[in-house]
C-alpha cells in the first residue's frame, strides 16, 4: 500500500498489517518520539491506528498540535494514574481540573499529600516513562467492559457506560490496569517526557507543557482564588450527587432535572445577590470591573447584577469599553502587521479615565460612540451626569488589568472576574475543559445571533484563546471576587443545539478533526428536550435564545 506524506508530499510503501507508528518510524527516524499522532484526511487518528487506505494523506502530530497536546496530556495522566496505584495498592485518584497551570487532582487518603509521597509517586512516573511501557488499545464489548471497570472498583465507569450508544468502548490497557480516556493514547509511556508534580494541599498539581510557555513546563504560579471557587463547585456537586456524567445522565432519564435546574439557578442569583450585597455595603465602591473570556456569560451576569445592585438601592450606568478604541490609524498593529484590537493600548486610556473620574464627581460627560465603520468616535449621545447613588458597571477583556484605571482609587473599583468553570466531569480520570465548555456555548450563539456556522467560529476560536491566555488570565487573581457561571445541566441543552451544526463541517475540512472530537464528547450526555424550567434570566439563555435581557 502506497500513502502520501502531507509535510513533504512523500509517497511510502507500507507493508500488510503495518500500522500508523510503523510508517511514524520509517518518515522520521530517530526523532519518530517527539510525534504523538496523525491526521488521516483530517481525520484524528492514534498511532496504533491501520485506518488507512491506498493513496491516503497522512500528517503527523506533535505537541504544537492542538490534538497532539491533548494526547501528550491524556498519556501523562494514565502514567499518572497508574503511579499512583501501583505504589498505593490501587488508590483512588482523581483529576479534577485545570489549576496552577497544570491540572489538580486528589488521591482517596489525605494523609498521602506530603513531600516524601510525592516524591514517591514522581520517581515512579518517571520509572514508567523510562522503560517505555505499551500503552495497548483494546476495543471491548460494553458489558465486559462494565465488568472489568466494576472489578476495579471504577463505578463512575459503569454508571457512565449505562448510556453508551455503541457496543464495543475504546479501552487502553497499561502493564494491567485498564482505562478509558475521552480521546487518543500515545502508543507507548516513552513519548512523554516533560512533566513536573507539585504539592497544592490537598491534592497535587500534575504539571505538563504549555503553549503560553513554549511547550516547556510553565513557571509555577499560585492561583488561590481560582482554587476556591473550584473547590465550592466541586463540593457543591457532590452534595448535589452530580459530579460525573452518569449522575447528570440518570437524572435526565429520571425525569428529576427539572428540579436540578431550578437549584443550579437559584444558587446563581443568590450569588450574584451576595456579589450585589457586598459592592452595596462599601460606600466607596463606584465602578464595578467585569471581565472575563469569552462565553462567559459577562452580558447577562452584568444586567443581572444591575438588577440586583437596583434591589438595594443603587442605580446603575454602564459603559462599554468598545466606544474608547482609539482612532483606527492609531491603533497598534500586531506582529503580523495587522491591527491590534485585543491590546489594552488599543484603548484611549487618558480619556476613559478622565470621564469616569468626572462620572464620580457627579459632573456632567457625553460618553463617545465608537463608528467602527468610519474608525472614529463620535460625539451623538446627550451629556450624562450620575448621582451619588449610582454604580458605573465597565465590561470588558481588560477590566481586570490595573492600567485601565489606574487614575482611580483603589477604593472606589471593585473587580470581578466570571468564567464557566465547570465542576462536572465525565469521570475521575476525564475532566471537562472549560475552554471546550466556552467554546460549545459560541458555537451555538453565532450560529442563533451572529449567523456564524461552525467553521467560521472555529476559525476565530484560536486567536480568542491566545487573546484570553495573554490578556485575561494573568489578571484572574486580581478580582475581588470570582462568579462561576457553569451550570451543571447546560451541556446536557447545548447538545442538541451544537450537534446539527458542528455536523455540518465536511471531511475535507481542516476543522473536521475538531468537528470528531466534539461530538464524540457530546455523544456522552443524554439531552435535555424540555427547556421550560430555564428561566428567561438564565445565562445559558445568552447562548440558546429566550432571554429577557436580549
Amino acid at each position: 500500500m502506497k500513502v502520501r506524506l502531507a509535510e513533504t508530499n512523500e509517497i511510502v510503501e507500507l507493508k500488510e498489517n503495518e500500522r500508523l507508528y510503523d510508517l511514524l518510524k520509517k518518515a522520521h527516524g530517530d526523532n519518530y518520539f517527539k510525534y504523538l499522532g496523525a491526521k488521516v484526511n483530517n481525520k484524528l487518528k492514534g498511532l496504533t491506528s491501520k485506518d488507512f487506505k491506498e493513496n491516503d494523506r497522512i500528517k503527523f502530530i506533535d505537541i504544537t498540535d492542538p490534538d497532539g497536546h491533548r494526547i501528550y496530556v491524556r498519556t501523562l495522566s494514565l502514567i499518572y494514574v497508574k503511579a499512583c496505584k501501583d505504589v498505593y495498592n490501587d488508590i483512588d485518584v482523581s483529576i479534577n481540573y485545570s489549576l496552577n497551570k497544570g491540572l489538580y487532582t486528589e488521591l482517596e487518603h489525605k494523609h498521602l499529600i506530603s513531600k516524601k509521597h510525592l516524591k514517591i509517586i514522581k520517581d515512579k512516573m518517571q520509572e514508567i516513562i523510562d522503560s517505555k511501557k505499551p500503552i495497548v488499545t483494546n476495543f471491548i464489548p460494553i458489558d465486559e467492559a462494565k465488568e472489568i471497570f466494576s472489578a476495579q472498583g471504577m463505578m463512575d465507569k459503569v454508571e457512565m457506560l449505562k448510556y453508551w450508544t455503541k457496543d464495543t468502548i475504546r479501552v487502553y490497557e497499561l502493564d494491567g490496569y485498564y482505562d478509558t480516556f475521552y480521546g487518543y493514547l500515545a502508543p507507548n509511556t516513552g513519548f512523554v517526557d516533560k512533566f513536573d508534580l507539585r504539592l497544592f494541599y490537598p491534592g497535587m498539581i500534575l504539571n505538563f507543557p504549555t503553549r503560553e510557555s513554549n511547550f516547556e513546563i510553565p513557571e509555577y504560579i499560585e492561583q488561590k482564588k481560582l482554587s476556591k471557587v473550584f473547590k465550592e463547585a466541586e463540593d457543591w456537586g457532590e452534595i448535589m450527587d452530580v459530579s460525573f456524567v452518569g449522575a447528570l445522565n440518570n437524572k435526565i432519564a429520571n425525569n428529576t432535572i427539572d428540579d436540578m435546574i431550578r437549584i443550579n439557578e437559584a444558587l446563581h442569583e443568590k450569588k450574584t445577590a451576595y456579589i450585589a450585597d457586598e459592592i452595596t455595603a462599601d460606600k466607596n465602591i463606584k465602578i464595578v470591573l467585569i471581565a472575563g473570556p469569552s462565553s462567559s456569560g459577562k452580558t447577562t451576569f452584568a444586567q443581572r447584577l444591575s438588577i440586583q445592585l437596583r434591589v438595594n438601592g443603587k442605580k446603575t450606568y454602564a459603559i462599554s469599553l468598545d466606544d474608547y478604541f482609539v482612532d483606527r490609524h492609531l491603533t497598534p498593529r500586531d506582529e503580523n502587521g495587522d491591527y491590534d484590537f485585543e491590546t489594552i493600548e488599543a484603548l484611549d486610556l487618558e480619556l476613559f479615565n478622565e470621564h469616569l473620574m468626572d462620572l464620580i464627581a457627579g459632573e456632567a460627560v457625553q460618553i463617545p460612540v465608537y463608528n467602527f465603520v468610519k474608525g472614529s468616535r463620535e460625539y451623538t449621545r446627550d451629556p450624562v451626569k450620575l448621582t451619588e447613588d449610582h454604580i458605573i458597571i465597565v465590561e470588558g477583556i481588560h477590566a481586570l488589568n490595573d492600567q485601565l484605571t489606574e487614575h482611580i482609587p483603589e477604593a472606589n473599583k471593585f473587580k470581578i472576574y466570571i468564567s464557566a468553570l465547570t465542576q462536572l466531569n465525565i469521570d475521575r480520570h476525564n475532566r471537562i475543559s472549560t475552554s471546550d465548555l466556552r467554546l460549545l456555548r459560541r458555537i451555538v450563539r453565532d450560529d442563533t445571533h451572529r449567523g456564524n456556522d461552525a467553521t467560521r467560529t472555529m476559525e476565530l476560536w484560536d486567536n480568542v484563546v491566545k487573546g484570553t491566555e495573554k490578556y485575561i488570565f494573568p489578571y484572574q487573581e486580581n478580582a475581588d471576587v470570582i462568579f462561576n457561571s457553569a451550570l451543571v445541566y447546560e451541556l446536557g441543552v447545548i447538545k442538541k443545539y451544537a450537534e446539527p451544526i458542528i455536523e455540518e463541517i465536511g471531511e475535507d475540512s481542516k476543522f473536521y478533526a475538531e468537528r470528531q472530537r466534539l461530538l464524540k464528547f457530546l455523544s456522552y450526555f443524554l439531552p435535555i428536550e424540555d427547556e421550560t424550567a430555564i428561566p428567561s434570566t438564565s445565562i445559558l439563555r445568552e447562548f440558546i435564545g429566550g432571554s429577557c435581557f436580549e
